[in-house]
């Protein structure tokens, strides 16, 4: 039994780590940047061009007639990318995993805001779009609030420590959460393919993200129990669940209505700081005194 474990993580490393070094190198990013300006000319060029008539009626029907739209593909791609980071910090701490979760709730919210903007007339009037006008303040002012607490939330973090594991646990938790890593990566092509073929066909669906952070509420639990196998003790049970927590009030966050989807957003944040605080100034200390003791 230990041997066929063995042989799976071997296996986990073999395969993610080229794939998050691939993932991580700067040509890779600096290749991507371009392609996603290019897309966003692209997009603005394509809306153009059936604004003037000039598209065939077969490729013209799925394409916006406002500009606006390009600014939500593109802030989409980015999206896109930033999901595909939090999978590879999967394996790091969940305290690095929940962090990469707010960067990409404050993302979705500036997302939103920019969302509004296709909703209003060519050329923008503030008569009659009130409410979308609201909302872009809404989401803009919630995206920069999060952006600051994710500040703080990763400057208390430097004085954290997880507690101390046997080498040989050590690399079997992260072989496994790269295992988990790998499969969600799988989930994440699967549904992102099948909406851009709902989308082409101009079938009806929910949003993306939203599905996706549903699993990775349930990714995000597995990890908590697995996690317990390696860490019993009611410390690292009770943190470990907690950050998961916060992650559910994103993903609450993420279904609720304009206003009410920034409030549960800093709560989420506001949550996992006093998390870190509390496990920090409270705990950390008296759990590396007892370690090793009955």
């Amino acid at each position: 039994m230990n041997a066929f474990l063995n042989f799976i993580s071997e296996q986990c490393n073999y395969l993610f780590d080229p794939l998050h070094y691939y993932w991580e190198h700067e040509q890779i990013h600096r290749k991507i940047s371009i392609l996603l300006v290019l897309l966003f000319l692209g997009s603005l060029l394509v809306i153009e061009l059936k604004r003037q008539g000039l598209l065939p009626a077969v490729l013209a029907g799925p394409i916006p007639n406002n500009h606006f739209y390009a600014i939500q593909t593109a802030f989409t791609v980015v999206l896109i990318l930033e999901v595909v980071s939090l999978i590879f910090t999967l394996p790091c701490s969940f305290s690095r995993s929940v962090g990469k979760q707010f960067e990409i709730l404050s993302l979705i919210l500036m997302r939103n805001a920019f969302k509004e903007l296709s909703y209003l007339p060519e050329p923008i009037t503030f008569t009659g779009n009130e409410q979308a006008i609201s909302r872009i303040l809404s989401d803009g002012f919630g995206a920069l609030i999060l952006f600051a607490l994710l500040g703080v939330y990763y400057r208390v973090q430097i004085q954290t420590h997880d507690e101390t594991s046997k080498p040989g646990d050590l690399f079997s938790f992260v072989a496994a959460k790269k295992g988990i890593a790998l499969i969600l990566l799988g989930f994440f092509v699967f549904m992102g393919g099948k909406t851009i073929l709902q989308a082409v066909a101009g079938v009806a669906h929910p949003d993306f993200f939203h599905e996706f952070y549903t699993l990775l509420i349930i990714t995000d639990i597995l990890l908590v129990l697995i996690a317990q196998s390696f860490q019993p003790s009611f410390f690292s049970v009770f943190r470990n669940s907690g950050y998961a927590l916060s992650t559910l009030i994103i993903r609450l966050a993420l279904a609720a209505p304009a206003y009410y989807n920034v409030l549960l957003g800093v709560a989420a944040a506001v949550f996992g700081i006093a998390m870190t605080l509390i496990t920090t100034q409270l705990f950390t200390k008296q759990v590396q005194k007892s370690s090793g003791k009955c």
